[in-house]
């Protein structure tokens, strides 16, 4: 690098230093956390859903990161992992696995990362379409059922991508409609297509909350015993008293700061933790268990490794049981639940699927945890899912679902209220969703780069694809 190269770089990077200073955010907390985001992001995007770096970071890391341009990246195809810095700073690396996605380095050496046995060995089937949704082809099949206005229907997709206000995008990636069993409807953004595996964010809260039906199917886990968490067993530790139910609801009484800045528990446990299960389960009571309400991506890897621990007694690792108890049956075989560096499946926020395989899940839920006839979750499981947890105050929140069943003193006090009051939902950042409304036989889908919440009406998206189904 040339002179002049050196010291613009080194100016560049003391105004930051010194304009983050002036804001109050130490430049030593926010770098590792943008740094990590971007690491892992380009990461998970390019190797395991095969998009461009360059699109990855303009359209999933610039938005969510600050300030963004100060970041720097590069690619290792021949290793397949990413580093980020900033002005050579807080450097970050991901690094891919096949079977379990992109990890950050941190807390554990590469090197043991690469040979940690929880998904080598494992062999996927070729993905199957066994519904009657598609023809041999793989396109929606004909003609559409009886009492759907196919008319109604394209203009609700049309609505879900129509970007009318610029200074608010949408930025819809994909749309699927399932009716009665059937795809009825699907469309995607230019260049994503129905083979690519997306992020579902947050909806991987949901998929956690199947592992542990089939779990508590098994007799291995009991919902309400005492959670086995291992930092809790003390006599005298009050954290003790949370069973799994709590957890499962979010009603653990545990702290827990869910904001995506610097300085946040979530940020720090998925950025800056070897062990997500470990750090939030470090976290004291904030109030006495089963007391309160509050959402908390914590909580959902407590609830990971507890998975994890059930399933490992007879597996050889919780990747193999995830694949044979879940995702193989539903032919969900696209699916990806990414590890955090201890080796747990990060089952708060980490899983990729292709829409196609999301809606898959989302039938399942529809079809009461049954498919193709072999019952994977237990009888009376989603209806313990959608029972809405005593102190969630509208009762929107169940067992790792949203739902939309309304405040018990007033039930039309509730998050979608046009909406069916049956209705309840997989949903992760950005405003990826898989909603399901049994008695309208119908499961949606919807993945999108949402950068401010308010651009998305999920309201409205409902009413114009019911508008278009027969009553």
């Amino acid at each position: 690098m040339k002179l002049w190269g050196k010291r613009t770089v080194l100016w560049v990077a003391a105004v930051l230093v010194a304009a983050v200073a002036v804001a109050g955010l130490p430049l030593i907390k926010v770098a590792p956390i943008g740094t990590g985001f971007a690491a892992k992001t380009i990461c998970s995007n390019v190797f395991i859903s095969g998009r461009d770096a360059a699109e990855v970071f303009r359209e999933d890391v610039a938005p969510v990161i600050f300030p963004a341009a100060s970041v720097s990246y590069r690619v290792d195809r021949q290793a397949k992992a990413v580093t980020a810095d900033i002005f050579g700073f807080a450097e970050a690396r991901a690094v891919f696995r096949e079977g379990c996605g992109c990890t950050l380095v941190v807390g554990v050496p590469e090197t043991e990362l690469n040979t940690q046995p929880i998904a080598a060995g494992e062999i996927r089937e070729s993905a199957i379409d066994d519904l009657p949704w598609l023809t041999a082809g793989r396109e929606i099949g004909g003609p559409l059922p009886p009492g759907v206005d196919a008319a109604k229907l394209e203009q609700a997709l049309d609505a879900a991508f129509a970007e009318d206000r610029p200074e608010m995008p949408k930025r819809t990636r994909a749309v699927l409609v399932v009716y009665d069993g059937r795809l009825i409807a699907e469309r995607y953004a230019p260049g994503l297509t129905p083979g690519m595996p997306l992020l579902g964010w947050s909806m991987s809260k949901s998929v956690t909350n199947a592992l542990v039906g089939i779990l508590v199917k098994k007799g291995r886990l009991k919902l309400d015993s005492p959670a086995p968490v291992r930092e809790w067993q003390a006599q005298d530790d009050p954290r003790r008293a949370i069973t799994l139910d709590q957890l499962m609801r979010m009603s653990s009484g545990l702290e827990f700061d869910e904001v995506y800045t610097p300085f946040g528990d979530t940020a720090a446990m998925l950025c800056e933790s070897g062990d997500f299960a470990a750090y939030a389960a470090a976290k004291p009571l904030a109030a006495a268990p089963g007391s309160r309400w509050s959402y908390s991506s914590g909580t959902a890897n407590i609830i990971s490794r507890i998975v994890r621990q059930a399933a490992e007694t007879e597996t050889p690792n919780s990747y193999h049981f995830l694949r044979r108890e879940l995702f193989d049956p539903i032919g969900m075989t696209s699916a990806v639940m990414e590890a955090d560096p201890s080796g747990t499946f990060v089952g708060s926020s980490y899983t990729f699927a292709t829409p196609r395989d999301w809606a898959r899940f989302g039938l399942l839920f529809l079809q009461d945890g049954v498919w193709n006839g072999k019952r994977i979750l237990p009888e009376g499981w989603v209806t313990y899912t959608t029972t809405p947890a005593e102190k969630a105050p509208r009762g929107e929140y169940g067992a790792l679902f949203w739902l939309n069943a309304g405040a018990a003193s007033d039930p039309a006090s509730r998050r979608w209220p046009s909406a069916p009051a049956d209705a309840y939902s997989a949903e992760g950042f950005q405003k990826q969703q898989v909603i399901i409304i049994p008695s309208r036989k119908l499961v949606l889908v919807r993945f999108g780069a949402t950068p401010t919440p308010q651009a998305w009406n999920t309201e409205a998206f409902i009413a114009d694809v019911l508008a278009a189904l027969p009553l």
